[in-house]
Formats: structure tokens, C-alpha cells, sequence
């Protein structure tokens, strides 16, 4: 899917993480990742990651403080069939709409299920309430859906369907400026480069930096990165801390 590109300006957005699986290190989260390069490459800038339990409370007020703040809120696990499974609920609370059965979910993942020849029991039905107001997110994969409500997009958990459903929610986007980056890999340890850095830094206030130590052959290297959506200005600021760092001896 393609989004549209918004008017002009930085488009941000926040990813909430829902589930008590999580934050007890029972399921190890793939999504985060996965939706950072996501967003990158389309134009909008994941600002903020919250991790939070299933429990009511905690997920209204993550989504409401949330959606205040960035362009978009997106939100992945507690979409299932079992108790637990609240955040459809949450949200529709945070928007202060009411909640049930949509017709445009239920009736696709009643064909679904017909023809695998499995029941639609109560608790598969859950999957098919929608916020009032709500746009569905297609599920190409087990078919009940995700929905857009508001500036807030409520995925599922599981890697494989978030993903298919953040490729369908992509139509719904708008993007701005693209968030560019530039590499440089000095064999040289972090603390003989830091003095140097930061004083680039302050010249190009414009142009996020950071260093990553690493290590190799059993020799210390740091990588210098930056990081604009400003590509001259990217370049500018790339070629001067390459021309500092050969001049010092460190390339």
C-alpha cells in the first residue's frame, strides 16, 4: 500500500505494546523493530515506544496521552478471543464511543470459518467488535480484523498478522519528510572521538548524531551516525566530521 504524503513538515507517531506476556518476558517482542523500519521508509518517525499491561486503566490512559501528543498511535496485541483481550474495549473507552459486533468484520470471518468447518464460538466473536466509528485494518491472514479510530491504528500481536495489517493500514497514512542517515566506521575507541563529536554536534544542531561502539578482531571501533531529513544538509554535515576524522587519523 502507498500512504499519501502529508503537506508538509515531520509526521510522528508513537507505538503502544500491549500485554502482560511481555512485560513478564514470557514473549519476547519482534514488532517494535519491525514497525521502526516500517515507519522510517514511508516518512513518519516512531518517537516513543510504551509497554503497558492488560489492564483497562493503563491502556485509556497510554492511548489518550498518547494520541494527544504524535500524529498516529500504534498499538499491537490484546485484539483476541479470550478474557484478556481488552484492547478494542480500552480504546473505544479512551474515545469515549461505544462498542459491538460490526457487521463488515463478522461477516467475512463468518465465510472464513465456514469454510475451514470451524464454530464461531462467543469468544471468536469478540474479534469482530469494532469501536463505533472505527475503519477496518485488513487481516489478509486469519481475517478478523484490525481498525483505525481516530489517529490510533490497533493491530494485532502476533508478528505475522501485524505485519500484514501495518502494510493494510499504510493506505491510511499520511507521511512526511523521510529520516535520512549516514555511516562512519572508525577504528577507534569511543572516548578518543567523543570531544571531537560533540563539538560537531553543536555546529549541525539539525542533525541528530550518535556513536556506536563495537568491537572486532578484538580491537575497539565506534560508528559515527547521522541522522536528518535535510539531505544537503546531511551531506554537508557528513563530509566536515569525515574531514576531521582524517585529519586526526582516525579513518
Amino acid at each position: 500500500m502507498t500512504a499519501s504524503p502529508a503537506p508538509e513538515g515531520i509526521v510522528t507517531a508513537a507505538l503502544l505494546v500491549i500485554g502482560d506476556e511481555i512485560l513478564s518476558g514470557r514473549t519476547k517482542d519482534k514488532n517494535i523493530g519491525y514497525i521502526a523500519d516500517h515507519l522510517t521508509a514511508i516518512g513518519i518517525q516512531l518517537k516513543e515506544v510504551r509497554v503497558v499491561p492488560d489492564e483497562e486503566a493503563e491502556i485509556v490512559a497510554a492511548v489518550n496521552a498518547l494520541r494527544h501528543r504524535y500524529n498516529y498511535v500504534f498499538t499491537t496485541g490484546g485484539i483476541g478471543p479470550t478474557h484478556d483481550d481488552i484492547t478494542a474495549d480500552s480504546v473505544a473507552k479512551a474515545f469515549g464511543v461505544g462498542i459491538d459486533v460490526d457487521e463488515r468484520a463478522l461477516a467475512p470471518m463468518k465465510a472464513h470459518f465456514e469454510r475451514r468447518g470451524v464454530e464461531l464460538t462467543p469468544a471468536r466473536l469478540r474479534m469482530a467488535r469494532i469501536p463505533f466509528g472505527a475503519e477496518l485494518v485488513e487481516n489478509s491472514i486469519s481475517v478478523a480484523p484490525g481498525f483505525k479510530l481516530g489517529n490510533v491504528i490497533v493491530m494485532a500481536g502476533i508478528p505475522s498478522i501485524m505485519a500484514v495489517m501495518l502494510e493494510a493500514a499504510t493506505k491510511f497514512l499520511q507521511t512526511g519528510k523521510k529520516m535520512l542517515s549516514e555511516g562512519i566506521e572508525l577504528h577507534r575507541p569511543e572516548g578518543e572521538i567523543a570531544h571531537a563529536f560533540a563539538e560537531h554536534q553543536k555546529k549541525y544542531p539539525g542533525v541528530s548524531m550518535g556513536s556506536y561502539p563495537f568491537s572486532r578482531d578484538g580491537k575497539p571501533g565506534t560508528q559515527l551516525v547521522l541522522r536528518s531529513t535535510e539531505p544537503d544538509l546531511l551531506a554537508q554535515a557528513t563530509a566536515e566530521l569525515k574531514a576531521i576524522c582524517t585529519a586526526n587519523g582516525w579513518l
